[in-house]
């Protein structure tokens, strides 16, 4: 028999309120579950929006990074910076030589040297001056017909044919020279002797300037000179001064020394200053006297034995022989031939070409 007041415990846990609890339970669980997941969808969302942080790297050695920049491992990657092995060329391979490259001081191709051939027949490129007026002539200009030289521009012929004579030519007709197409004769009017030094007179001077006269040929004068003073220089213009009264001279006096050809003369000692004192006290007092002067020589004279900076107010007859005057300098004529055949002349003459209407002069 149970008392009123007593509880029943099993009364308590019956199917009906135990089942109800479990239904409540399982409903909070899902509610619970549902609010974790989503809260676990929306963190990971976050996350993929957001980058991760890479560590900053500063790197100061190399020049094309700059220092403080962000790097990726991507940017790390160096091995594109190291070329790529190539394979070995076989042992036996030849190697090219390299190429020959030229001096630029070469003197025979610098354009400021010019090649003398020496009496002795050695060659020696001596620079060119800046000081003297150039050779402008055109070498294609020059045109030689029938043994005779002559220079054209624009078609016309502007030069003038000459021949240069003394006592050592025979017999001359200056009518059939005249003819020949020789507008001008050089006559040697003196000598002084390369060994004794003796004075003297051309002694075909007066028939050589009479026949170019009366045959219509302008005439020059040229003086033969070994003078080793200025002093002698002067005696030889004085005689030569005399040897022109009443003589009309169209062409230049002219000074000629130069060396002996297989022997020594007396001017061998000369420096090169003594031998320029003693062209321009020759030179000097023809000047003075009114005629047009000139000088003589060879390359190797007019380069290498006198200085024509100081005689640079003369003319220059240029003694080459040859088809091209390779002389550097200005000259105003040029005897290019002492082999010369012209109707009129027994035997070779000298052949010369002015590029100068000494005329108009």
């Amino acid at each position: 028999m149970r008392l009123p007041d007593e509880h029943d415990e099993k009364s308590i846990f019956s199917p009906a309120l135990l089942g109800t609890l479990l239904g409540v339970m399982l409903f909070v669980f899902l509610i619970v579950s549902g609010v974790l997941k989503s809260n676990s969808l929306k963190e990971s969302k976050e996350a993929r929006k957001t980058p991760v942080p890479t560590k900053q790297v500063v790197i100061k050695d190399d020049p094309e990074i700059e220092t403080g920049s962000s790097l990726t491992p991507e940017d790390l990657d160096f091995w594109d910076k190291y070329p790529e092995e190539k394979e070995s060329e076989p042992t036996n391979a030849i190697t090219p030589l390299p190429t020959a490259t030229p001096f630029l001081n070469d003197p025979t191709i610098d354009g400021n040297h010019t090649l003398v051939i020496n009496r002795d027949g050695s060659e020696e490129w001596v620079v060119i001056s800046r000081y003297l007026l150039k050779n402008d002539y055109e070498d294609t200009n020059l045109v030689c017909q029938s043994g005779i030289m002559k220079y054209f521009e624009d078609g016309k012929q502007v030069s003038f044919t000459g021949i240069d004579v003394s006592q050592t030519n025979d017999y001359i007709d200056y009518g059939k020279v005249k003819k020949a197409g020789v507008d001008f004769v050089l006559i040697r009017g003196g000598l002084r002797g390369y060994g004794s030094g003796t004075l003297s007179f051309d002694e075909a001077f007066y028939d050589n300037v009479k026949g170019a006269a009366d045959a219509g040929l302008d005439v020059g004068v040229y003086f033969t000179s070994n003078a080793v003073t200025k002093e002698e220089a002067v005696e030889e213009a004085a005689s030569l001064l005399d040897m022109l009264t009443d003589i009309k001279i169209v062409y230049p006096v002219i000074f000629d020394m130069g060396f002996v050809d297989n022997d020594t003369s007396r001017i061998e000692a000369l420096s090169k200053a003594d031998k320029t004192d003693v062209a321009l006290a020759f030179l000097g007092i023809m000047k003075e006297s009114g005629y047009k002067t000139c000088i003589a020589g060879t390359k190797e004279w007019l380069i290498k034995e006198i200085d024509m900076s100081k005689l640079s107010e003369h003319d220059v007859w240029l003694k080459n022989e040859g088809d091209i005057p390779d002389y550097p300098y200005r000259f105003a004529m040029w005897q290019y031939s002492k082999e010369g055949k012209i109707d009129g002349v027994r035997g070779n003459v000298n052949m010369d070409i002015s590029f100068i209407n000494y005329r108009e002069k």
